[in-house]
């Protein structure tokens, strides 16, 4: 198979995941989602220094939380927020209401036929990690944007052993028999951009210029309770089956992490910018 059909397939196939049971889970628990990745939206939004004015792009929009920060932030401007996900952008038009100057689109922002030099800041909150080839997305994007134009972007670092995620969801993995405690098969999605030396291959094969890559670590929130989180995480694999005593050792494993605000793992992405 040549690079182009495995290219293909492989876009197939997260299409198929976004409009099948991952995205349907992803737009019926919207809530708890964008609760979990919240304390990164001020260094996202910081990166992206978006202006009134601007027009910007939302690459993987999802629900629509980023997009609707963004309309907030450029009130005189436009924003348009595309996904794959036809149930998160049918959540997203529902959050949304009627703004004259946001809008969605369905589509995959690799092969997107955006207009060139249309928008002034392109910013994604993880949705750029699913392209099926990389450098071909962002140099999509490169092209939608104006000469000059500002990029924002965050996405995972890899769950360190030592670290508040990597201890909880090693051991969630670990009593599951998995080894990998991502739901729904986007492990390896989750992790193309892991490593900063790949972010910067991939961008500057894209045309992208003046590249920073930066980490950042905040807590993300997975539940009310340890026995809240357990049942949020079991309920990303509804077809798992997973006896009493494993989901009891599941909770006894996140006790540790619960507090006044919930169940907090800290965790930690790359914030990344670049210019057009």
């Amino acid at each position: 198979m040549n690079t182009t059909a495995r290219s293909t397939d492989t876009a197939d196939a997260i299409a198929a995941a976004w409009n099948g049971p991952v995205g349907r889970h992803w737009a019926e628990h919207q809530d708890r989602y964008d609760a979990m990745m919240a304390g990164f939206n001020d260094a996202l939004f910081g990166a992206a220094a978006i202006g009134d004015r601007d027009r910007v792009l939302d690459i993987g929009c999802g629900s629509g939380c980023t997009t609707r920060e963004a309309a907030r932030r450029a009130g005189q401007g436009r924003v348009l927020g595309v996904d794959i996900s036809e149930p998160l952008l049918d959540r997203a038009r529902a959050l949304s209401g009627h703004l004259a100057h946001l809008g969605y689109e369905l589509g995959d922002a690799q092969v997107h036929p955006f207009p060139a030099s249309a928008y002034d800041v392109a910013i994604s909150r993880g949705g750029v990690m699913f392209f099926a080839d990389h450098t071909e997305a962002f140099a999509n994007i490169a092209r939608a944007l104006r000469p000059g134009g500002r990029l924002a972007f965050m996405c995972p670092r890899p769950a360190a052993p030592g670290t508040d995620e990597g201890r909880a969801l090693g051991r969630l993995a670990s009593l599951l028999g998995q080894e990998q405690a991502i739901g729904g098969g986007l492990a390896e999605g989750m992790a193309s951009l892991a490593r900063p030396g790949r972010i910067e291959d991939v961008l500057t094969g894209a045309g992208f210029r003046e590249i920073d890559v930066t980490p950042v670590t905040e807590d993300t929130h997975w539940g009310k309770d340890a026995a809240d989180a357990v049942d949020f995480f079991l309920s990303r694999t509804p077809d798992r089956t997973v006896p009493d005593e494993t989901r009891a050792a599941m909770r006894e494993a996140l006790l540790p992490y619960e507090t006044e605000r919930g169940v907090l793992l800290r965790a930690g992405v790359w914030v990344v910018t670049a210019h057009a």
